[in-house]
């Protein structure tokens, strides 16, 4: 059997001449990639912040929202939260798990279950806004309260 060739031609694809090129193209430019980094510098801040409590930003997010609405279904805490339903059973499952929520019953509708925060939940809720205040805070640290208004305006008229 003869060895392997030192050199292995790669195919190239054909260039299509009515193709545009790429040439113009930077990714840098593109908002996706904007975001994702933005989003990549704000969850590494989230996560050194929020490194003792455990939670992570959509556990904090439906954590929130659940003490604020005191008891609210998971549907409507997935749509308060800007969760698609199989990440929403997820964060729920992981909160019921630590104790910060619990499931039961709704007694306005039988078929219906009501996630309502336990005292460990309010607790760890008060204990972390002055950590979320400097996560925001850190995150928006370059940019003046000009900027940082436009920057909300925009991403509520996009998002």
């Amino acid at each position: 059997m003869a060895a392997p060739s030192a050199s292995v031609a790669t195919a190239q694809p054909a260039v299509d001449p009515d193709l545009p090129t790429l040439d113009a193209y930077q990714l840098e430019d593109h908002i996706g990639f904007l975001l994702r980094r933005a989003f990549q510098r704000h969850a590494a801040i989230f996560a050194e912040g929020f490194a003792t409590s455990g939670l992570t930003p959509t556990q904090f997010a439906a954590l929130v929202k659940t003490v604020q609405s005191r008891k609210v279904t998971q549907n409507l805490l997935g749509r308060l939260t800007a969760m698609d339903p199989a990440t929403i059973q997820g964060v729920v499952r992981r909160l019921i798990e630590r104790g910060l929520i619990t499931r039961e019953d709704d007694p306005l509708d039988r078929r219906a279950a009501v996630l309502v925060p336990t005292e460990a939940a309010f607790a760890l809720i008060a204990a972390t806004l002055p950590t979320i205040a400097a996560v925001q805070e850190a995150t928006l640290a370059t940019l003046s309260m000009a900027e940082r208004q436009t920057l909300k305006r925009l991403l509520l008229a996009i998002g």
